[in-house]
């Protein structure tokens, strides 16, 4: 009855590799599935049975060890190798890749799932989808002002081509540029600049400089009906020995223009900057060729969504006709103690178990060291090489436990013969 314990040892061994070839068989099947993480199986003895056991030693004879024979292997454990797999470059804006350890968080159903997949996809909707399970990436939606609200609450992200950029009034409108030393008094300059008013119409804004005394010129700012001009469209320039700028008649270095659009929007409030006291930046006089222009407006007409992207922080940026730039929301990363505790829940989706840990909301590049690769998709990590020598190992072991059952088995047919 002996050899009925190489036999049970056997058969455990044949079941075992069988299973690795499983693992294997998987692994080499997903060799190109995106985010794919393959497994690996580990074996480990049976209790062994105690034929007699371990015996101390006295002072006239010494111990003996205990008599043991193992009853063959079982599975030890079956891990998800969570390593990075390769970046590859898709170009295209919503695919998505981690570099590092998080996870996409996705809502399947009503609930939350993980993965690394970042195939996605814009819904009818606008929302970002895994398109083979419907999935929908979750993050957190800016405010109007391209505010990214505090908390662990996430919810869709969604990318509403329809979004449109609102017009803004313009506030500040400075100038540089120079006016020529050896002007005579009453020699003029020009310069133009465009503003808008709160509803994003153009307004020419012409302002010329006259020469009134050496080292001082007058300023004054004339714009087109219907508007007409309230308050603070005249002033004085005056400037140092060396051509830098002194002091102006308005005070300080900026002056408040107000001004009536008559068109039914709201009226004009402007700072005219012409260049603090000693700014090199601003309008200063040497003897160079008059040029005054305007080197910056802040208001800006309305504009539709031009193009958007995913940096990688996750945030995700819009871009509108109008020149302006607006954050709509953040991709959002989770992060567990032991994602090796991570269930599969299929279609490369994970779920949390009592051995993951909770996943923990980060941003990457933020609370997390991962960052995200917009444009690009992770491959499968799995080592095709090293796979083919497992199923080497895999296919050997088989056939040597295959073969102590097939021993076992003409040794016991050897003591059935003996009754001959």
């Amino acid at each position: 009855m002996a050899f009925l314990r190489s036999l049970s040892a056997g058969v455990t061994g044949l079941r075992n590799h069988t299973l690795m070839m499983d693992v294997i068989g998987n692994n080499v099947a997903n060799i190109n599935t995106i985010g794919f993480k393959g497994s690996r199986i580990t074996f480990s003895e049976m209790f062994a049975q105690t034929l007699r056991g371990a015996s101390g030693g006295t002072d006239v004879s010494g111990g003996t060890n205990p008599i043991q024979i193992g009853l063959g292997s079982k599975i030890n454990s079956l891990d998800t190798n969570f390593t990075q797999g390769g970046i590859e470059t898709t170009g295209k804006d919503s695919d998505l890749a981690i570099q590092g350890t998080g996870f996409f968080i996705v809502n399947a159903g009503g609930k939350p799932y993980f993965t690394r997949i970042g195939t996605f996809e814009r819904d009818g909707s606008g929302r970002l989808v895994l398109p083979g399970t419907g999935a929908v990436l979750q993050g957190k939606m800016a405010d109007a002002l391209g505010n990214i609200p505090g908390g662990t609450k996430l919810e869709d992200l969604k990318i509403n081509l329809d979004k449109k950029s609102p017009a803004k009034a313009t506030t500040l409108a400075k100038f540089s540029g120079n006016l020529k030393t050896d002007a005579a008094v009453g020699d003029t300059a020009n310069s133009t600049v465009t503003v808008y008013d709160s509803q994003g119409n153009p307004i020419s804004l012409s302002v010329v400089y006259t020469k009134t005394a050496s080292n001082q010129w007058s300023w004054s700012v004339d714009v087109p009906s219907p508007a007409t001009i309230n308050s603070g469209g005249t002033g004085t320039l005056t400037f140092n020995a060396d051509g830098t700028l002194n002091t102006m008649a308005y005070g300080g270095g900026a002056t408040n223009l107000a001004i009536s659009t008559n068109a039914g929007t709201s009226d004009l409030a402007i700072t005219l900057n012409f260049g603090e006291p000693n700014e090199t930046n601003g309008i200063s006089q040497n003897n160079r060729p008059m040029n005054v222009t305007a080197r910056e407006q802040d208001g800006y007409t309305a504009g539709e969504l031009s193009s958007w992207n995913i940096d990688q922080n996750g945030f995700i940026n819009a871009t509108f006709s109008n020149g302006q730039s607006l954050r709509l929301g953040q991709v959002m990363l989770a992060e567990f103690n032991n994602p090796s505790g991570l269930t599969k829940a299929g279609d490369g989706l994970f779920d949390v178990s009592s051995n993951s840990g909770i996943p923990v909301t980060v941003s990457a590049g933020g609370t997390s060291r991962s960052l995200i690769a917009a444009g690009s998709i992770e491959q499968s990590n799995v080592d095709l090489p090293d796979e083919f020598t497992k199923m080497i190992v895999a296919q050997r072991g088989f056939q040597s436990n295959a073969r102590v059952i097939t021993t076992s088995d003409e040794i016991l047919n050897e003591v059935v013969n003996l009754k001959r």
